[in-house]
């Protein structure tokens, strides 16, 4: 019984550990597809950040085109640094198809069309993807079971007594540590028009444009029309919002 707890624990630390790697070393696909462009970064408190994006694991980076002499504390900013733990701070980032040069509208372009009307391959690397992203989501989802029916069920569970703390931790890592990698009703909408129900304050505003790809935390859409900043006439624009805010209503 002793030799099935511990194999237990170690199956579980395994996992936790697997899923600490991988989200640790993973980049959110949405922001990922804005990396090197130009954007405009609007944040939950309504400051607006220009820049061009760098996204790495741990954070973003808008990356300005020269040095500017800040107003409030008068020293000299050459980018504008998010961290990962800060993302919850972001309302919106828009990447204006009006603001890229020649060679970075025909890369966007381009992406604009496979997602239209994706190859066979791309499908098929999109299936194997979700089919193994749901399996490991299953497997995070089993070990925080495990472990939490071990507490009190198993033989061996005064051994975690007095670590609940620590145990609580395992746990919330074990199911953050990938989340939700697979959405059946959004998965049938990729490539196609949709409309995002965006809340901006107490109000709600609607962009219609081309589902391009969804994250736990992110959803991505192309060729819409928005404006960062009140009272700004809307323009063409690829559209990054957090989940939380931006929900896919209706099929265009």
């Amino acid at each position: 019984m002793q030799d099935t707890f511990a194999i237990t624990i170690l199956f579980i630390f395994i996992c936790t550990l697997f899923g600490a790697f991988i989200k640790g070393r993973s980049k959110d696909r949405c922001l990922n597809d804005f990396s090197d462009f130009p954007v405009t970064l609007k944040r939950e408190d309504g400051k607006i950040v220009w820049g061009r994006c760098r996204i790495e694991n741990s954070g973003l980076e808008l990356v300005y085109d020269k040095p500017h002499l800040d107003a409030d504390d008068g020293h000299i900013e050459k980018s504008y640094i998010l961290y990962k733990a800060e993302f919850g701070a972001i309302r919106a980032i828009a990447r204006y198809v009006d603001a890229l040069s020649s060679e970075e509208l025909k890369i966007r372009d381009k992406v604009l069309t496979r997602t239209i009307e994706p190859s066979l391959y791309s499908v098929f690397l999109r299936k194997i993807r979700n089919i193994f992203g749901t399996i490991r989501d299953s497997i995070m989802e089993v070990a925080s079971l495990l472990l939490g029916r071990m507490k009190t069920a198993h033989p061996g569970a005064k051994i975690l007594q007095g670590q609940d703390k620590y145990i609580s931790q395992i746990q919330q890592q074990s199911i953050s540590a990938v989340g939700t990698s697979y959405e059946p009703i959004l998965e049938r909408y990729i490539g196609k028009k949709m409309v995002l129900d965006v809340k901006e304050g107490d109000q709600r505003k609607e962009c219609t444009g081309i589902l391009k790809d969804y994250t736990i935390e992110f959803i991505e859409i192309l060729d819409t029309d928005f404006a960062c900043e009140e009272g700004q006439l809307s323009r063409k624009a690829d559209l990054v919002v957090p989940r939380n805010i931006g929900i896919v209503r209706h099929s265009g």
